[in-house]
């Protein structure tokens, strides 16, 4: 097939298609009680999120991925209360072959009755449902099932499962590896439903029947359930989106965090040499902190010679100061509050690389994989490196940009001295609202726009701990 519909090779070259999941009504029904077990710090205001933060982030993608479906009509999409435009069961659904809705997808697939028998029967043994339970599923519609399904409510409102509220982060479901995708398996009970989800549509959907040879699953470790409780996590086979960056044709990015364990990169390492997908495979390792989750949270791209990074975790000073008080013995060493990164080549996959420090990695993929000079390779550093900005911003998602295309990237409104550091490079900032209303008029284009940050609403998007390249999957870039 030569016009490919699947293909990642970095993470700024022009985005022309992607997964995305607006915030459905499980948002809704997340309680303070169960917050934290559904993997949310707060519970959140579910109309707001809708209509004033995340209705601005399809709006933007429609423009720059699938214009026709949104140019000449944002008036009467902005008037209409009901939000039909947004919704995948309304005929007035925008309905895009570019920006594409999980539950659209998952609605699709349940009209064959063989996959509308399997996968309910899978989510009720998940959830620990009765038989009687499935029957009631079965009735449903497709689209009525593929709502209950990610929702965990009925068209009655009955709450049969537990919320899957990370749905809307659709990173973390699967990865585009060139023309591969690998499929998650995430760390957590809660998002469990929403992996097998994400499988069935990988497997049954259209969309991906050219690359269905190409699905990469992760094995489990087939002695895990022998080992003791204290050696279990280690060994768990556990990966999410979140963790794994497509930074060049050749290069892979793996991070070791709270959520992706050493077994899992191991087996994704052997996999894709076998395979020959890529050449090179770097794991960076971050510290296991609830305040940094994904390596997406502590780093993102921005253009082949712009990267957006955590000061404390990224720049050499940092660990030189450190070590002065160290021998001094006026500081503790914290050595697993440190990076670490070791670097796997396929033609000697025996024999890997340390690289000392988070800059040097990214620095060599902007020169060596990307042909930046070095004295053009750029950091923007969260909260402008300013204490205690640095880490405030970064918590409410500073370093997980995406860019929509090189140089043109989303963000939230709320970091002000990180945005500070972008203008002090020659960026401008413009907030969604004002930058729709431009495409518009014709003021103007997505495709002449360049060094810009969007700044997306955030209020209420910023506690559910994610930001836009945390709400995207993207499955298809243009090239260099």
């Amino acid at each position: 097939m030569l016009n490919k519909q699947i293909q990642v090779a970095s993470e700024v070259g022009t985005l022309q298609r992607l997964l995305i999941h607006s915030p459905d009504s499980g948002l809704g029904k997340v309680v303070p009680s169960k917050a934290q077990d559904w993997l949310f710090e707060d519970i959140v205001h579910l109309d707001t999120m809708r209509k004033g933060e995340y209705d601005y982030y399809v709006k933007l993608l429609l423009f720059f991925l699938d214009p026709d479906k949104i140019k000449g009509r944002l008036a009467t999409i902005d008037a209409d209360e009901s939000r039909d435009f947004y919704k995948p069961e309304s005929p007035a659904y925008f309905n895009s072959d570019k920006v594409i809705e999980v539950q659209k997808l998952l609605s699709d697939i349940l009209e064959d009755e063989l996959i509308r028998v399997k996968l309910v029967a899978a989510a009720c043994a998940i959830e620990q449902e009765w038989y009687s339970t499935q029957e009631e599923l079965l009735r449903l519609s497709s689209t009525e099932l593929a709502k209950t399904l990610i929702s965990g409510s009925t068209p009655t409102m009955e709450m049969l499962f537990p919320p899957i509220p990370n749905l809307i982060f659709t990173r973390d479901i699967g990865i585009t590896i060139n023309n591969h995708i690998l499929l998650n398996r995430p760390q957590k009970q809660a998002r469990t439903r929403e992996a097998l989800l994400a499988q069935y549509i990988f497997h049954n959907h259209p969309v991906f029947e050219e690359i269905r040879n190409n699905l990469i699953e992760i094995p489990d470790n087939e002695t895990l359930f022998l080992l003791p409780e204290e050696e279990a996590d280690e060994a768990q086979s556990t990966l999410e989106g979140g963790d794994v960056m497509m930074v060049a044709p050749n290069h892979l990015l793996i991070g070791i965090s709270e959520r992706t364990s050493v077994y899992a990169a191991k087996q994704v390492i052997k996999v894709l040499f076998e395979k020959k997908v890529v050449d090179k495979i770097s794991l960076v390792k971050i510290p296991k902190k609830r305040d940094y989750m994904h390596i997406d949270t502590v780093f993102t791209q921005v253009k082949r010679n712009v990267w957006v990074v955590l000061g404390s975790l990224a720049n050499s000073d940092y660990d030189q100061l450190d070590e002065t008080f160290i021998k001094a013995g006026l500081l503790k060493t914290k050595k697993s509050e440190r990076v670490k990164i070791v670097q796997f080549h396929r033609e000697s996959p025996h024999k890997p690389v340390e690289i000392e420090h988070l800059e040097e990695l990214l620095m060599e993929i902007s020169v060596q994989d990307l042909g930046c000079k070095p004295q053009d390779v750029k950091f923007v550093y969260s909260g402008n490196n300013e204490f205690p900005y640095g880490a405030r911003e970064q918590w409410t998602d500073s370093c997980n940009l995406l860019a929509v295309k090189e140089g043109v990237v989303i963000g939230y409104d709320r970091n002000d001295k990180t945005l500070d550091a972008f203008k002090a490079i020659g960026f401008e900032a413009i907030r969604a609202a004002d930058l729709l209303q431009d495409f518009e008029s014709g003021k103007r284009s997505p495709e002449t726009i360049e060094n810009t940050f969007i700044l997306l609403p955030s209020a209420e998007l910023s506690r559910a701990r994610g930001g836009s390249h945390c709400m995207s999957m993207p499955i298809l870039r243009a090239g260099f």
